[in-house]
């Protein structure tokens, strides 16, 4: 069985077959005869776990420390972390009664699992288990904190079953590791900050309940984790189980909008998805949740004012009901800083007065940092891989003991255990730092869209660009477009100028050739007039690529991959001979190819003479080759190897030019030009975070570009072929998403250069400052391809028989297209495999079943199942 079951089977039988699925009773009187059976069945199967609990006892005589079960709910029903797919399924163990108390439902244990110790999760106490062998006890609670909520466990069964991948691998991404010291420190008092007043200051908090008013906090959950063993019905194991499918989670190509999944409220003649959690409402609860919204849009709503369906979206989220936009945020920096930071506050605020929590996942610290700054005073905490593993915990254990109501971080905080959801907000979802490096590779984005769904909340997919798959969920109407106002669109974005355009050739006859033509120097020097001036630049380093220079081929590394020699029996191994000198004399390396002779340091200091390192027979190394430095020799990017002995093969040159000039290359060529002014450069060796407003010249890669202090006075988008021309399925929308964020940083009517050529699509979004039809066009264009979000597409990555095994043991849907398998990097094979969208969870369990019947068999090569990857081309 590589599947998880309705029944969940003990560790004593591994691969166990399924039950027999009952047959549907009809007719009243059959159903009534069936509800008794099934009572009496489940009585029957109490008093069989009691006994046989009893039989064990007693089968261990009076050996002294026998152990006995607990009387009451003596089953404990634990998620084992174990890689192996086909073991994807809950575990019945028996709790000891010494344990009984710290054995709470949510809490880590620890269990005897196919003869070894395992680390695990007890998901719920049962009174009984289908299993009709002997169980194994727990053999220890590592710590009686519920780390695990129902909310999130129910979240992890759902993202492994939408991404093919395994429940604890999902589980290793929401919970950190414990920290001992920490789970013992004192816990705060709940706290919420006061409501900011209007003019008159008549807004205060709303008299429903809040947060520490409804919150047990720190206390155990006191019911089972529902929804923890979902099979691909969705329903648990005892068939109670409410877990969204594929139609169910988000929008499909094919469907509409739900129409049973939550009723449209009409806003300033648009539509905002929401419903109540409050239930049903007398008309005076009603009236106050009305009031409250009221009041949120009033207190809140200035960060709000220049889009339409504003402050109805506060209204919404501050009444208990979940509205579902797909936001596209008002461009432009000023004093007060980027308007996005602002406007998620005053959303969170507003669902913080409603008596919920929100979740708000941001690209990088970068941009934690500026939310973090807008929520000023109102309770929250930041949750960034910097933090030491004390401390991010001790921030996690605060949304989980309900001190705190809004948490804010980059791509782990989506799984961070807030008491009552009622907002999850993700900004920039096109970032490639929102999809997981990690099995099952799941996105920000479809991670906070399920988990919206599930507990009744918002959702708020906001960015300056769109991206296709957040245009397939307004399309479709599961969420609505929320756009700003276009005449406050025109007086904040910037003013656009492409440097290919017909009358700048004219003018400049030498800017077709230049990197820098004479419209680009203009706005750099009018610029550093007013304040900073940004120059983008897609590629990082100094001399990334280069070429011959006179025959222009690319410059490849000519060497012989080096080999390291494998000791003698009994000989000393090289790599752990005697260090060198601490202060050695430099020397310039120069290889000449198998036998030549090499520099080394010696412990005295002095360079002498040794043998090069032996080289492997076969192909040459063939990497690119680039420069580190103005006066630095030539390098491999492959091996490392100095290629200072590189020859042209095709005409025998020795001198090279640069292909892709690098952001080091353009700040020391831009410091010479403009020699009185400033240079910082923000990249990959250190990013900015912010700069000051007086004149500096800013050189930036995409996504490390600083906030200024009041905005940049002009930007310059450098060799937008680079961004454009890459072999990419989302090349444009990467490059626009890349620019609009940069143009976001201007003034308002700053003046914003593109070396690119006007009439490219995505230069013409970008001159209009309209990534809404661009993004709808692009989505047109991926739907008559087939290509993702308009399907749903897989990766199968690995050794080609393993690859070509999985896909005959898949059992595909029967519309499943395969392509391929193909070569790839590292001698490996990639396939993929095409289903239309409402097949994705038929190719999600096909794939990994095949998986789990791989992981049986104990196969010895690994294929990486990915769906819907951000790397697909």
């Amino acid at each position: 069985m590589t599947e998880p079951t309705r029944a969940p089977h003990p560790q004593e039988a591994l691969i166990p077959a399924p039950p027999a699925a009952p047959q549907r009773m009809r007719g009243g009187t059959e159903r009534t005869r069936g509800s008794a059976e099934r009572a009496r069945g489940t009585a029957e199967r109490a008093r069989g776990t009691a006994e046989r609990a009893r039989g064990s006892a007693s089968r261990a005589g009076a050996a002294k420390g026998a152990r006995e079960a607990a009387p009451d709910l003596p089953v404990a029903r634990v998620v084992v972390d174990t890689p192996l797919p086909h073991l994807d399924r809950p575990f019945d163990y028996l709790v000891p009664t010494t344990m009984d108390a710290e054995a709470v439902p949510g809490c880590r244990v620890r269990v005897r699992f196919a003869g070894q110790l395992a680390d695990g999760y007890l998901l719920e106490r049962l009174s009984e288990s289908e299993h009709e062998g002997r169980l194994s006890f727990l053999e220890r609670v590592i710590s009686p904190e519920p780390v695990l909520t129902p909310d999130i466990a129910r979240l992890a069964r759902a993202v492994a079953d939408r991404y093919a991948g395994t429940m604890p691998d999902v589980l290793r991404l929401a919970v950190p590791p414990r920290h001992a010291r920490v789970e013992a420190e004192a816990r705060t008092p709940a706290r919420r900050a006061a409501s900011p007043g209007v003019a008159g200051g008549d807004v205060s908090p709303p008299a429903a309940e809040s947060l520490d008013e409804t919150a047990d906090v720190g206390g155990p959950p006191s019911g089972p984790i529902e929804g923890a063993g979902l099979t691909e019905q969705g329903t648990g194991p005892t068939g109670q189980g409410t877990g969204p499918t594929e139609q169910d989670a988000g929008p499909t190509e094919q469907d509409g909008p739900r129409e049973d999944a939550v009723p449209a409220a009409s806003i300033h003649g648009e539509s905002i998805h929401g419903e109540s959690i409050h239930g049903e409402t007398t008309p005076g609860e009603a009236a106050s949740h009305e009031a409250a919204g009221r009041r949120a849009a009033r207190a809140y709503g200035d960060a709000w004012r220049a889009y339409p369906a504003g402050a109805s979206f506060l209204e919404a989220l501050a009444e208990g009901r979940a509205p579902r936009a797909v936001w596209t945020a008002l461009p432009g920096t000023d004093a007060a800083g980027p308007s996005w930071p602002l406007a998620i506050a005053a959303a969170a605020r507003a669902t913080l007065d409603g008596g919920r929590g929100v979740v708000v996942v941001v690209p990088d610290g970068k941009d934690v940092a500026l939310v973090t700054a807008a929520l000023g005073e109102t309770p929250h905490v930041a949750i960034t891989a910097d933090l030491g593993p004390a401390e991010r915990y001790r921030r996690w254990l605060k949304a989980l003991r309900g001190e705190i109501g809004i948490v804010v971080g980059n791509r782990p905080a989506a799984y961070a255990p807030v008491r009552r959801l009622g907002l999850a907000v993700v900004w920039d979802d096109g970032d490639d730092l929102h999809a997981e490096r990690h099995a099952p590779y799941p996105h920000t984005r479809e991670v906070l869209g399920l988990r919206a769904y599930q507990a009744g909340a918002g959702l708020l997919v906001g960015g300056y660009s769109r991206t296709a798959e957040a245009t397939a969920l307004a399309e479709t109407g599961w969420a609505v477009p929320l756009v700003p106002d276009r005449a406050a669109v025109r007086a904040r974005a910037p003013r656009v100028r492409p440097a290919g355009g017909d009358a700048e050739l004219a003018r400049d006859h030498a800017a077709r050739a230049a990197r820098l033509p004479s419209l680009a120097w203009r706005a750099l020097r009018e610029g550093l007039e007013h304040g900073p001036v940004l120059v983008q630049v897609p590629r990082r380093g100094y001399l990334p690529a280069l070429a011959c220079r006179h025959c222009r081929a690319p410059a490849r590394c000519s060497g012989l991959p080096a080999v390291r020699p494998v000791p003698a029996p009994g000989a000393a191994d090289p790599a752990l001979a005697e260090p060198v000198s601490t202060d050695p004399v430099l020397t310039d390396p120069v290889v000449t190819g198998s036998g030549s002779t090499e520099p080394v340091v010696t412990r005295s200091g002095l360079a002498r003479s040794a043998p090069a390192e032996p080289r492997a027979a076969g192909p040459v190394c063939s990497g690119p080759l680039a420069l580190r430095g103005g006066h630095a020799v030539p390098y491999c990017r492959w091996c490392g190897r100095i290629a200072g002995d590189w020859r042209c093969p095709s005409c025998g040159g020795t001198g090279v030019r640069a292909v892709v000039v690098g952001a080091r290359r353009t700040a020391e060529e831009l410091g010479r030009a403009f020699p009185s002014v400033a240079v910082r450069t923000s990249g990959r060796d250190g990013v900015l975070a912010t700069v000051s407003g007086a004149p500096a010249l800013v050189v930036a890669t995409p996504g490390a570009e600083p906030v200024p202090d009041g905005g940049y006075a002009a930007a310059v988008l450098l060799d937008g072929w680079a961004l454009l021309g890459r072999p990419d399925l989302r090349a444009a929308e990467e490059a626009l998403r890349r620019w609009m964020n940069a143009a976001a940083l201007l003034r308002p009517a700053g003046e914003l250069v593109v070396l690119a050529d006007a009439a490219v699509p995505a230069v013409q979004a970008l001159l209009r400052w309209d990534p809404v039809t661009f993004a709808e066009r692009e989505l047109d264009e991926r739907a008559e391809l087939g290509f993702p979000p308009a399907v749903r597409m897989a990766t199968l990555t690995g050794p080609g028989a393993a690859v070509r095994e999985t896909l005959a043991s898949a059992g595909l849907p029967p519309a499943a297209q395969v392509l391929g398998p193909v070569p790839v990097e590292d001698g490996l094979e990639r396939a993929m495999v095409r289903v239309p969208r409402h097949l994705g969870s038929a190719l999600a369990r096909a794939l990994k079943g095949a998986s789990g019947v791989r992981s049986a068999r104990k196969a010895p090569d690994v294929v990486r199942v990915n769906i819907d990857p951000l790397d697909l081309i």
